[in-house]
């Protein structure tokens, strides 16, 4: 997500009581808040390349803007599957060789390769599934089903005493983990406050760090206990009964109620997160789309093929091909080797460092996404990362001095995924659900996200790495298909400054793709981007 933002110009809202009240007919909890209203003109016009400006808001100095509180509660249970997925994604990192030890195939570095990635292609055949699940039952029941997979994948996982035990272990918990990916932005898109959608949609990312540090921390045992690995997989199933349990209390997307005929439901949600003001305007914009794409009809997966959807769909491809192939998990593959120069002999080390850059840039979208926008920020973060990848290249390419080529390395692999981290990671899956229509946003997250799980090159664990007879050598086992058969054999043939070189060149031209492809969403309502970016929409500006 991958692997893969903050406060815009805000309406202080007037906070009167908070109120933590449980409505039956929902099963969820509300806070509730006090707003004023908003009021920006936008008008949704048949550009396709800019949206317009919204005009600015006035601040009130004496009061404090907490127009994201009531939402961030169920962001945040949300947010927890991307935890899962971060833990999954380094939970095999130390143990993989006490698991082939045990299970009896030891040294067949296939197999081991096997069980370390095997849940991309559960995660591909999720990420398909899981546009239909979301408008059928909706995101919240999509999320506690969800957890089946991911729960007994787990437990299966850790005490499976076979090959094919743990294989299948692996399957299912890379099926839940596909679904995930897509369910969490669209969620996150379609419950938070437009003004805070982007901050909170960074959530995501930061669940996603968390989860590989934690798992990175949890994997040090392993280096001493061959039984360890049962502990942390078992572990792995605890996040999977806390979301189930969570998503009872959270509120459901109020477009999809709305979607199915819950009228009073969704206003009841809109009124608890957005505020009273909202409710009419929202309902309204909710109406104007579905008379303009029949929302409420079933959609079909040819569908992608029609405007405005192909181009959303493309876009999404696009972006995610985009970010893989400049580099992201190339550079973490080398990353252990690079820092293995200096004397950091530990992979779980290593990618400690790796994983609190990943975080630290995190934190930094989090503040930045709602304020700069999405545009800007991903612009700027594929410069960052072609600045960094050149920065490698002529280390290698022009050594100067062996200690001060090591450390420029170390700098410029560390910039490279704090400023991947800050844009090409979290605006990657945020902007394609915000550029998708209501009828269609399922199924082109769905296609998006696998496309992504096609190109992954998944990070590979373990990486055994050392030296012998004074060269430096790496071990990879897993086969990953585009990094075994195309970006090691790259390696081989022409060095690691060219490739990084070609690495930062497609960053650049992400960049640019980011530049003349891609419209600013931020301050904007899901319908306003929708009906702006949609010639066939009979325009009918409400906010005027």
């Amino acid at each position: 997500m991958w692997v893969p933002t903050v406060l815009p110009r805000p309406v202080p809202p007037v906070l009167s009581v908070i109120t933590s009240s449980r409505n039956p007919k929902q099963n969820s909890f509300h806070f509730r808040f006090s707003y004023r209203p908003l009021n920006f003109k936008v008008s949704a016009t048949k550009q396709q390349q800019q949206l317009p400006e919204p005009k600015a808001e006035k601040k009130n100095p004496s009061s404090s803007d907490i127009g994201w509180l009531p939402a961030f509660p169920h962001v945040l249970i949300a947010s927890m599957s991307n935890f899962l997925f971060g833990y999954h994604i380094g939970v095999m990192n130390g143990p993989i060789v006490s698991v082939a030890k045990e299970l009896g195939f030891e040294g067949n570095s296939i197999l081991e390769g096997l069980v370390v990635s095997i849940f991309i292609a559960g995660a591909f055949l999720g990420s398909v599934a899981s546009g239909s699940l979301v408008d059928k039952l909706g995101c919240r029941r999509t999320f506690q089903l969800d957890t089946i997979p991911l729960i007994v994948g787990a437990l299966i996982s850790a005490q499976a005493h076979s090959l094919d035990e743990i294989l299948w272990g692996r399957f299912l918990v890379g099926l839940g983990i596909g679904v995930n990916t897509v369910l969490v932005p669209i969620y996150i898109s379609e419950v938070a406050p437009t003004k805070y959608r982007g901050s909170l949609g960074t959530l995501c990312q930061i669940g996603t760090c968390l989860g590989i540090i934690a798992s990175l921390f949890l994997d040090i045992p392993s280096e001493t206990d061959p039984h360890w690995w049962r502990t942390i997989l078992y572990i792995a199933s605890a996040p999977g009964f806390f979301l189930a349990l969570g998503m009872q209390f959270a509120v459901e997307s109020p477009r999809w109620l709305y979607k199915v005929g819950r009228l009073d439901d969704a206003k009841t949600v809109i009124r608890n997160l957005w505020g009273s003001s909202e409710v009419e305007m929202a309902i309204q914009d909710f109406q104007s789309v579905t008379e303009n794409n029949g929302v409420n009809v079933g959609s079909g997966w040819l569908e992608l093929l029609e405007e405005p959807h192909s181009r959303a769909a493309f876009i999404g491809g696009a972006l995610f091909v985009l970010q893989q192939f400049a580099g992201i998990n190339g550079v973490l593959y080398f990353s252990s080797l690079t820092f293995t120069d200096v004397g950091i002999t530990s992979g779980s080390l290593a990618s400690l460092f790796v994983g609190l850059a990943n975080f630290a840039g995190a934190l930094c979208a989090l503040y930045l996404m709602d304020k700069e926008g999405r545009q800007k920020l991903l612009i700027g973060s594929y410069l960052g990362m072609a600045f960094s990848m050149f920065l490698i290249a002529c280390a290698i390419s022009f050594p100067v001095d062996e200690e001060l080529t090591h450390n420029l390395s170390i700098l410029g692999t560390l910039m490279y995924i704090f400023t991947f981290s800050i844009g090409a990671g979290p605006v990657t899956g945020l902007i394609i659900p915000e550029l998708s229509s209501a009828k269609m946003r399922g199924k082109i997250m769905g296609f998006s996200f696998s496309v992504h799980w096609v190109v992954w090159p998944y990070p590979m664990f373990p990486i055994r790495f050392g030296r012998e007879n004074g060269k430096r050598y790496s071990t990879i086992v897993v086969c990953n298909f585009l990094v075994g058969l195309l970006f090691l054999h790259l390696v081989e043939i022409f060095g690691v400054a060219p490739v990084y070189t070609g690495f930062g060149s497609v960053s650049l031209l992400a960049a640019t793709y980011a530049k003349y492809s891609l419209v600013e969403t931020k301050g904007r309502s899901l319908e306003e981007i929708e009906m702006s970016l949609n010639s066939n929409f009979s325009v009918r500006d409400k906010r005027q």
